[in-house]
């Protein structure tokens, strides 16, 4: 069974909005979407940049550096079809959210 990490609490994350976290030396991005809490590498594959701080439109976060446009839910890439972004298991326990540990330790942040 692979361990959960809390990162935050869900009023942390209004519906619609984003946030970075760290978690275990790893930045991670959360997003709520239609009530649903997604978590994925916080750090843009372009040049680093913060993608929790993105824009989210729907579903679609853009990169606050040099506007790369990732789907959350999916972690592809809109614009560069070779691109994706880690997507990180998630749960929900009480008000918590918790991360896949398993995740957080792979260092696939640059």
């Amino acid at each position: 069974m692979t361990g959960f990490v809390k990162v935050a609490c869900v009023a942390d994350i209004p519906e619609g909005t984003g946030r970075s976290v760290e978690a275990n030396g790893r930045r991670v991005a959360l997003f709520n979407v239609g009530g649903a809490i997604h978590a994925m590498d916080g750090t843009c594959p372009h040049r680093g940049g913060p993608l929790g701080e993105g824009m989210l439109r729907g579903s679609t976060v853009t990169c606050p550096w040099h506007f790369w446009r990732f789907d959350v839910v999916t972690g592809q890439a809109t614009d560069v079809p070779e691109s994706c972004i880690e997507k990180f298991g998630v749960r929900i326990e009480g008000a918590d959210i918790l991360v896949e540990e398993r995740a957080l330790a792979a260092q696939g942040n640059g």
